[in-house]
Order: structure tokens, then C-alpha cells, then sequence
């Protein structure tokens, strides 16, 4: 008899941003029980786990609403106690603004934060001291947008995707310095494969003008060139490879709405590849506007959270089954966007 997806989760804790909470809200992974909210600074965007100090980063991008359809640009990151749920320190970038992606080496103590350009200089990632909470430098990202950031398993290499430059912009960590450009047409959402040997992006970017195949750029992370594309029938903002090498996209269907930013909505797809052989493995319906994916350590659970629909789809990968649909708390548009997996304190 398989076994339970929920066996042996007691005591891990999923947390969910609501970008018009503006929280984080905590629910029990093995029953979906609410534990608790915190308010954060508005408005929240990504989340990220450091499970050497049990702290959840936030990070804010906008005073309010969405890139290129905002009140201005935030500075400011949060970092969280992952266990009393309370804000340890709400920390301010200040030049950098428009904080968005967040990436994590933990064993050099490390926080990767894309951060958006200015008229005097390009976007950048800016680098944290994870112990002393304080920034350490800055690495060009030689575009002005820089919205998503993903390292490879050593550490040592980043990529970031920009929505409207034709490239993944390559970064040396160790050297601090942009060292290539793989082109693709501007995009979303990246992963690096476990083993670091390929990137895949989303690509064309949401709102790209027509003329571009929607799906996913597979880069060689050796030739730094795209080698394949996995088609998909809608745009692709969200992707996240899980560690049994499932490769996951969120496909957002939908049809311009003037009376919303985030445009007249349909359920969304999870679309499930397999990282190394690139087959279609299946798909099954989420709510509306995927934005953010994530999986449980073990690679078994998926999640899936709809802005719009301010929901996360919880998702068994083993059957393609549709677990539960949690309701994340809102205070109008949007709703729920990044996510986190917090396994149980030893």
C-alpha cells in the first residue's frame, strides 16, 4: 500500500505570502491547519528559508501592485523567527530598491537578492550576511530588471531572468562580477537542475509582444546556450525543479481585462516535466494566475500559488492528484504569491 502523503510531515510548516494581507500566513503540513498570521511591511512578494537560523526572508518590491504597475519601488527585506512567527528585523536596502528574488547558498551564509536598476546604474543582486544580517556587496546584473534569481548547487554561479532584455544575465559569485548573456527572449521564472548542468527558464515574459513560442528555455549551464524548448500552449511565470528531478511550470490563462491589472482569468495548468528527459509527464488544473511554485523536501507535494484567486493548490506529484486548495487571506489584488517549506526544528 503507498503511503500517505502527509505521513511523517507532523510539525513542518508551510508559509504563504499575501501581497495584499500584507502577511504571511503559517499552516500545519500535515493537516493544513491555520496557525497564525504576521503582518508584514507591504507589499510582500518572495519568500525564502535559512534553516541554519530558522529564519524566513521576505522580501517587499513595491510600496503597492506589480512591476510596471506599481506606487513606487520598496526597499526593504524582512527577516522572520520561522518558529515564534515574529519579525526580527525589518532591514532597509536603501539605495537598492524593488527587492524581488531571493536565492540562499547556507553553506557560505549567503542571501542573493535581485534588486531593479535606477537611472544610474543597471539592476544588481545584492549579497547578505546571513549571520550578521548586514549586505556584503553587490554583483551588475547589466539590466535594468532583474526579477528573478536562482545559484547552482556549488555556490559559485547565479542567473538572473529580466522581463524585457533578451537574456539570462550569468554571475560568478566568487569573482562579484557579471561574466555572460544566454540569450532569451526577456522572462520569468528560472531553476537550476540538482545536478547544475542545466537552467530553465520561463520565456517570453508576461505582456511580451507575440512572435515568441510560450514555454521553457533549457540552458546549458556548460555552453551557456539555450539547447531545447519545452512548448507549453499558455505563458509560463512560475518554475521550480523538485529534488527527484520533476521539473514544474505554471501556465496562466487569461484575456486582457481594462478594469484589472492582472487581466480577465482562467484556472491556471501545473504542467510536470521531467528535468532529465524533458517528457511531459502531465497536468492538471490550479486557480488562477499561478505565480509561485514550490515542492516539499522530499519532492513528493507540490504547491502552487494563484494571485488572483488567492489560493495554493496542494498537489500530489506521485498521483497528480489535487490534495486540498488553502484560501490565503487577502485585503483586495492581489493575493497570494511566494512560499516556503519549513521542516521541524531538530
Amino acid at each position: 500500500m503507498q503511503q500517505s502523503p502527509r505521513a511523517g510531515r507532523e510539525g513542518d510548516v508551510l508559509a504563504v505570502v499575501s501581497q495584499s494581507g500584507p502577511t504571511v500566513s503559517f499552516y500545519d503540513v500535515a493537516s493544513d491547519r491555520h496557525l497564525g498570521t504576521t503582518e508584514v511591511p507591504a507589499e510582500p512578494h518572495e519568500l525564502c528559508f535559512d534553516p541554519t537560523h530558522r529564519l524566513l526572508w521576505c522580501s517587499t518590491s513595491y510600496r503597492s501592485g506589480y512591476y510596471h504597475a506599481n506606487s513606487g519601488r520598496s526597499t526593504r527585506l524582512t527577516a522572520i523567527d520561522a518558529d515564534s512567527r515574529r519579525i526580527v528585523e525589518v532591514i532597509d536596502l536603501a539605495p537598492e530598491h524593488g527587492p524581488h528574488g531571493l536565492a540562499l547558498d547556507p553553506a557560505r551564509g549567503r542571501l542573493y537578492v535581485s534588486v531593479e536598476g535606477s537611472a544610474d546604474r543597471p539592476g544588481g543582486v545584492v549579497i547578505i550576511d546571513t549571520a550578521t544580517r548586514r549586505p556584503l556587496g553587490r554583483i551588475d546584473t547589466g539590466a535594468p530588471g532583474p526579477h528573478w534569481f536562482a545559484i547552482d548547487p556549488t555556490g559559485r554561479r547565479g542567473y538572473a531572468t529580466n522581463k524585457e532584455a533578451p537574456f539570462v544575465s550569468v554571475v560568478d559569485l566568487d569573482q562579484g562580477a557579471l561574466t555572460a548573456k544566454v540569450e532569451v527572449p526577456g522572462s520569468e521564472g528560472l531553476a537550476v537542475s540538482a545536478d547544475g548542468t542545466q537552467v530553465f527558464v520561463a520565456a517570453p515574459y508576461l505582456g511580451a509582444p507575440e512572435g515568441h513560442t510560450p514555454g521553457i528555455r533549457v540552458i546549458d549551464a556548460h555552453t551557456l546556450s539555450v539547447t531545447a524548448t519545452l512548448p507549453t500552449e499558455h505563458v509560463v511565470v512560475p518554475v521550480h525543479v523538485t529534488p527527484t528531478g520533476r521539473l514544474l511550470a505554471g501556465q496562466l490563462r487569461m484575456t486582457p481585462d481594462p478594469a484589472s491589472h492582472l487581466g480577465r482569468q482562467a484556472p491556471g495548468r501545473l504542467t510536470v516535466f521531467s528535468a532529465t528527459t524533458q517528457e511531459r509527464l502531465g497536468e492538471l488544473e490550479v486557480g488562477l494566475f499561478p505565480l509561485t511554485v514550490h515542492s516539499s523536501p522530499d519532492g513528493r507535494l507540490a504547491y502552487v500559488a494563484c494571485v488572483s484567486s488567492s489560493t495554493v493548490d496542494v498537489i500530489d506529484l506521485e498521483t497528480m492528484s489535487t490534495l486540498t486548495r488553502l484560501d490565503i487571506p487577502k485585503r483586495g489584488e492581489p493575493g497570494a504569491h511566494g512560499l516556503a517549506y519549513l521542516p521541524r526544528a531538530a
